[in-house]
């Protein structure tokens, strides 16, 4: 059984409570002031987290190679799988006149801090070469992914149109991995890899204490903290990378990875939809799945992690 987060979750509490304090109550004012330390005190909060932890994570690794950016504006060799997929073949029924459907955009609630929950790096990353997948470790994979014939379903590889070999993380091989389980496509081909040891619970103490504010906060329609936890999260992922924005960490392989997580657990969605018997229609971005059908047979309606939100109903074909 986890512990529980409340220690953790009260730090959380304590600083909401803080500036609405020092700012006399004035709401605005103190979300205004959270969000401007949201950096530094979700690196708190995370430190905190790793006391008494069973790893020893890095904090400053050397960087590899095909993770440091090619220019200051630039982006490093790593593909996050980001989605932007839509059904072509609906589309064209609809353009044609042949199909009307209606369809709901669902919104995956706080997808960044579902995806805090992933398979992370503890220590620097070591090369390997081969064709072999060790679950034991992660990191980041140079593959030749399979041809993607499944046209009710995007590409776990998501918007990538380049044929050939790229570099993708962790999540997005065992996506890859798991379609092949399950006959979707081939397995891909591993060539090198750059890996460490790992655990899925480096991130899981702060996780739960940012889920428990977040749930409390929505009981009590508390916007400010509501706001500050979403700062917190989004601003940890965006900063330790390599940003100016955060000076107590750089691990460009935990920023990529989280990303692809929270991509991958988007595919897994839009996978139970298409198992359920919903139509997927289109699946974009971070937290958006657009679905005919009757969708709140398969997926339950709310605010909490584990449930969705309708964003808009439009009619395909109209």
């Amino acid at each position: 059984m986890a512990p529980p987060a409340g220690p953790l979750a009260d730090r959380v509490r304590g600083r909401i409570a803080e500036e609405l304090s020092a700012h006399g109550g004035d709401l605005e004012a103190a979300r205004a002031a959270l969000i401007r330390t949201a950096v530094p005190d979700v690196m708190a909060l995370f430190a905190a987290s790793r006391v008494g932890g069973r790893y020893e994570h890095s904090e400053f690794p050397p960087t590899a190679g095909i993770l440091k950016k090619a220019s200051q504006k630039g982006a490093d060799q790593v593909w996050e799988a980001r989605p932007k997929w839509r059904s072509e073949e609906l589309h064209r029924a609809a353009r044609g006149g042949h199909i009307t459907m209606e369809v709901t955009a669902l919104d995956m609630n706080a997808a960044y801090l579902s995806a805090l929950k992933t398979w992370l790096p503890i220590g620097k990353l070591v090369h390997s070469e081969g064709d072999h997948h060790d679950a034991k470790r992660s990191g980041v994979h140079r593959v030749t992914p399979a041809t993607w014939q499944q046209p009710d379903l995007p590409s776990p590889l998501g918007a990538r149109k380049e044929p050939g070999d790229l570099w993708i993380t962790e999540p997005t091989l065992r996506l890859l991995l798991r379609c092949a389980k399950l006959g979707y496509c081939e397995t891909p081909v591993i060539h090198e890899s750059w890996t460490s040891g790992a655990s899925e619970g480096l991130l899981e103490k702060m996780r739960r204490a940012l889920v428990e504010v977040r749930k409390d906060a929505i009981s009590r329609n508390d916007e400010v903290a509501l706001e500050y936890v979403k700062s917190m999260y989004s601003k940890f992922v965006s900063t330790i990378g390599e940003s100016s924005a955060n000076r107590e960490i750089r691990r460009p392989d935990w920023m990529h990875i989280i990303r692809s997580q929270a991509f991958a657990n988007l595919w897994l969605k839009a996978h139970k939809a298409h198992t359920s018997g919903l139509t997927v229609v289109q699946m974009s971005g971070t937290d958006e799945l657009h679905v005919a059908g009757d969708w709140q047979q398969v997926f339950p309606e709310g605010r909490d992690l584990s449930q969705v939100k309708a964003k808009t109903i439009y009619t395909l074909g109209e």
